[in-house]
C-alpha cells in the first residue's frame, strides 16, 4: 500500500518515466504471448523455441529500463530521518522494488488485453492474414503458461532493481590513513617517521601547518560527489576561459585517474565476434546460429568498452593546454564515465546490431515482419531511454552543487557550454565507431 501511494504521489516527470517502463513491459509481454500463440499453430519447436528465444532481447533492454528507472526515482531515495519512521535503507529498496513491479504488472496486464482483443476472444472479432498465426485465433490458450510468460518481466524487473538498490556497506578511502601520534603525544596523520631534531629545524612546523591546512580543504572536496568539478565551473564562469591554475586555486578537483574496468575485456570480445562473422562468411554459414553468436559477442564487446570509452573522452578534452571549460568538460565526464558510458555502449550495441540484422531478416515470413519491427522499436526506445534516465541520474547527483554555484553567482550558460561540450566529444567517438562495428557485423552476415 505504502509502495502505491509513493507511486500515484510522485511527480508528473517521475511518472512519465514509470509509464515508459508500463509501455515497454507491455509490448515485451505481447512478444511473448506471440511466440506461445506461434508454437500452438506451428508443430516445430526449434523454431516456436528461437522465437521464445529472441524474445530475450527485449526482455533484457526492458529489465534495464526499470532498473534506470528506479534509481532515479526520487521517492525512493535515502534521505535523512527516514529511518526514525521505519524508511530504513532495506525499507525504501523493498518499496522501488514493488514499485518496479507494480509499473511492469500494469503493462503485462495491458499486453494480455491487447493479444485477448486480437485473438477475438473478447469481442469475437479476430484478425485475419498472416496474424492469426501468431495469435492462434481459433485454438484455446493455455492461460497457465501465459500468466508465466507474462510474469517474467515483472519479476525480473523487481528482482533487479532490488539487487541494484541493495544496501551496500561504505567504502573506506583508500587516501585515508589511521591516526597516529609524534613526538610529545602530538597528533599527525603522516605515517612517516621523522628523525631526530627534524620538527625543531626551522619553517618545518609551518610546512606541516599549510599541509595540514591543503588537506582540509581536500578532504570536503574529495567528499562532495560533484562539487570541485562544479566549483571549477564558477572559477570558468567568473573568469572566461580562464587557465588551469586559476580554476584549482578554488577547489583543487580530484582527478578520476583510474579507467573504468572493461575496456580491455570488451575490446578481446568485440574482436572475437568480428572474428567469428568474419569465418561464418568464409564457411558459407551466414545466418545461422554461429553467426548469430559472433553478432551477439560483438554487441557484447561494445557494451562492455562504453565506460572505458567515455572516460577516454575526458582525457581527450584536457590533453593541450586546457581552459576552464574544456577542464570542467573532462573531469565531469571522466567522474560520470561509468553513469554515462555504460548505457551509450548499450545504445552503440543495438544499433549497430538492428542494422547487421537487416540482412538476417526472413522476407518470406509475413507474419514475423510487424513482429521484428515491434521488437527492434521495443529495444532501440528502451536504450535510448535509459541513456536519457542516466543523464537525468547524473544531474541529480550534481543537483546540490549546481544550486550552490548558483548563488555564488555562476552563470547558466556555462554549465550548458559544458554539457554542450561532452556531448559532442562522445558523439565523435562513439558515432564513428558504431558504423564501423555496424558495417563489419553486416558485410559476413550478407552473405
Amino acid at each position: 500500500m505504502l509502495a502505491l501511494r509513493l507511486s500515484l504521489g510522485a511527480q508528473p516527470a517521475v511518472q512519465v518515466r514509470r509509464l515508459l517502463v508500463a509501455g515497454a513491459s507491455a509490448g515485451t509481454g505481447f512478444l511473448l504471448l506471440s511466440a506461445l500463440g506461434h508454437a500452438l499453430t506451428h508443430p516445430d519447436p526449434a523454431a516456436s523455441a528461437l522465437r521464445l528465444a529472441w524474445c530475450t532481447a527485449p526482455l533484457a533492454a526492458t529489465v534495464y529500463l526499470a532498473v534506470a528507472v528506479a534509481r532515479t526515482d526520487p521517492a525512493t531515495r535515502p534521505r535523512p530521518g527516514l529511518s526514525a519512521v521505519g524508511l530504513g535503507p532495506v525499507k525504501l529498496m523493498a518499496i522501488s522494488a514493488a514499485t518496479t513491479a507494480l509499473s511492469c504488472l500494469l503493462g503485462s496486464v495491458l499486453a494480455l488485453l491487447v493479444f485477448l482483443q486480437l485473438r477475438g476472444d473478447l469481442t469475437g472479432m479476430p484478425l485475419d492474414g498472416g496474424a492469426r498465426e501468431f495469435l492462434a485465433a481459433g485454438r484455446p490458450l493455455p492461460m497457465p503458461a501465459a500468466l508465466t510468460l507474462l510474469a517474467l518481466v515483472p519479476l525480473s524487473a523487481s528482482a533487479a532493481a532490488a539487487v541494484s538498490l541493495r544496501p551496500r556497506e561504505p567504502v573506506t578511502g583508500a587516501r585515508r590513513t589511521a591516526r597516529t601520534y609524534g613526538r610529545f603525544g602530538a597528533n599527525r596523520r603522516s605515517p612517516a617517521r621523522e628523525s631526530f631534531g627534524a620538527y625543531g629545524r626551522f619553517g618545518r612546523q609551518f610546512g606541516a601547518a599549510a599541509r595540514g591546512r591543503r588537506t582540509a580543504v581536500e578532504t570536503p572536496a574529495e567528499e562532495q560527489d560533484g562539487a570541485p568539478v562544479e566549483a571549477a565551473d564558477a572559477t570558468g564562469a567568473e573568469a572566461g576561459d580562464a587557465s588551469p591554475v586559476a580554476v584549482h586555486a578554488v577547489v583543487p578537483p580530484p582527478v578520476p585517474t583510474a579507467a573504468p574496468a572493461g575496456l580491455p575485456w570488451g575490446v578481446a570480445v568485440l574482436a572475437v565476434g568480428l572474428a567469428v562473422e568474419a569465418l561464418t562468411s568464409r564457411t558459407g554459414t551466414a545466418g545461422g546460429p554461429a553467426a548469430v553468436l559472433g553478432l551477439a559477442l560483438t554487441s557484447l564487446g561494445l557494451a562492455l568498452v562504453g565506460p572505458g570509452l567515455a572516460h577516454l573522452c575526458g582525457r581527450l578534452l584536457q590533453a593541450v593546454r586546457p581552459g576552464a571549460l574544456r577542464l570542467l568538460a573532462g573531469r565531469v565526464l571522466m567522474t560520470e564515465a561509468t553513469r554515462i558510458g555504460r548505457p551509450l555502449g548499450v545504445v552503440c550495441a543495438v544499433v549497430s546490431a538492428a542494422y547487421a540484422m537487416a540482412s538476417l531478416h526472413d522476407r518470406d515470413d509475413p507474419s514475423a515482419g510487424p513482429l521484428v519491427v515491434l521488437g527492434v522499436l521495443l529495444v532501440a526506445g528502451c536504450t535510448v531511454a535509459t541513456l536519457l534516465t542516466a543523464a537525468v541520474e547524473a544531474k541529480q547527483a550534481h543537483a546540490d552543487t549546481t544550486a550552490s554555484l548558483r548563488r555564488l553567482g555562476a552563470p547558466a550558460g556555462t554549465l550548458r557550454r559544458a554539457a554542450a561540450l561532452r556531448a559532442v566529444a562522445l558523439l565523435a567517438l562513439f558515432g564513428p565507431l558504431t558504423v564501423a562495428v555496424a558495417e563489419l557485423s553486416a558485410w559476413p552476415l550478407g552473405g
